[in-house]
């Protein structure tokens, strides 16, 4: 299989053409499982996709919804416009909630 290499952030990526995805599909997602390094698929010699592996699109798909879970849960905070109770800390808060 003639592929080339591209580099990234995370050193380097594989290069296969649509065609080459088609006919070797079993082959690259083995190399993708051994390396774990993203495959660059290209359309009429231009990047059109990138496969990548299931550990590594969980890892990001955790990430992205801890992120937006976080920002929604500080948007709430802020429209209840909740205020901490004069003598206590929000640190006190925790424990009382917490039982401790």
């Amino acid at each position: 299989m003639d592929t080339c290499l591209l580099t990234d952030h995370a050193g380097v990526m594989e290069k296969v053409t649509a065609l080459q995805l088609r006919q070797s599909l079993g082959k690259l997602l083995q190399r993708l499982n051994e390396t774990g390094r993203p495959i660059v698929i290209e359309r009429n010699r231009k990047p059109a996709a990138v496969i990548i592996s299931l550990e590594e699109f969980r890892k990001r798909l955790v990430d992205t919804e801890a992120d937006r879970l976080r920002k929604e849960t500080v948007d709430r905070i802020k429209r209840a416009g909740l205020r901490t109770p004069k003598g206590l800390s929000t640190l006190d808060l925790l424990r009382e909630l917490r039982g401790s």
